[in-house]
């Protein structure tokens, strides 16, 4: 095994750490016991090698063998760093720095919402670097069925409470009490549907008259919805196509932050 290497910023490190850790990433993203001829070629290394970084691994805790099938698997001291890793995350902490790179990325305004007491909130807005007359700032409480934020929350977040508050908006819909658009259930069920095909929210011009927004979730570990980050701009300045590079760079920052969080998409794919 190799010794101590430096990096490019001079500090020294373990090259045989370095060389090590793949087999561990291999054993993380497959989800179940492999075979060491398997977990050797998936990670890039002969048979041999992969064996002996493996012993080391296992005296450690980091991996564990089955003493009967030969299989490694992840050992109780890599669940362990797991679960610490994870009781430290803040979804909005990890979530920021990604939102503010958004914004510089698409030259929009964007948001991070979480769903509280009073329903989809708005924790942290960056606004455009163009004047954009946007009423809408942190704490905001934004309506389901009329925004981005609330139909992707409607769309990919499961809570009982969100469904009383549906049905609650659909009843104001039905009276006409409402001056936007009225939403029907069977035309709000055909919204779901798109969304989840399309793996995030939109509207045009909606909650503001020339402003169009796109929204996707952000999964945790478990899967469940724990964020929402939404991008927004002036129609003629967001386009609201699906495939437009707003679109695709929402859904790209939404996937990177549900990833640090825990997510893995399921086999199958995920809506994510």
């Amino acid at each position: 095994m190799s010794g101590e290497e430096k990096d490019a910023d001079g500090r020294q490190g373990i090259q045989s750490i370095e060389v090590g850790v793949p087999l561990l990433r291999v054993l993380a993203d497959h989800g179940a016991p492999m075979m060491l001829r398997d977990l050797a070629a998936a990670a890039g290394m002969p048979a041999a090698k992969a064996h002996r970084y493996l012993v080391s691994f296992v005296r450690t805790g980091l991996a564990t063998q089955d003493s009967l099938s030969g299989r490694y698997d992840l050992g109780h001291f890599a669940l362990e760093l797991g679960l610490a890793s994870l009781a430290r995350l803040d979804a909005v902490r990890v979530a920021t720095p990604i939102l503010d790179a958004l914004g510089e990325e698409i030259g929009e305004t964007v948001a991070l919402a979480v769903w509280g007491n009073m329903g989809p909130t708005i924790v942290r807005w960056v606004d455009s670097r163009r004047p954009v007359s946007v009423n809408l700032r942190t704490g905001a409480v934004m309506p389901l069925l009329h925004s981005a934020i609330g139909l992707c929350f409607v769309s990919f977040f499961a809570s009982p409470l969100l469904q009383r508050r549906v049905e609650e908006e659909l009843l104001i819909n039905a009276r006409g009490e409402d001056t936007r658009a009225p939403i029907s259930r069977a035309q709000l069920d055909a919204l779901i549907a798109d969304f989840r095909r399309h793996g995030m929210s939109r509207v045009v011009g909606s909650v503001i008259p020339g402003i169009n927004a796109f929204c996707a979730p952000v999964f945790d570990r478990e899967g469940k919805m724990a964020l929402a980050i939404t991008g927004l701009g002036p129609a003629g300045l967001f386009p609201p196509d699906w495939n437009s590079p707003m679109a695709q760079a929402i859904s790209a920052a939404a996937k990177s932050i549900s990833r640090q969080l825990g997510w893995r998409p399921k086999a199958s794919g995920d809506s994510a």
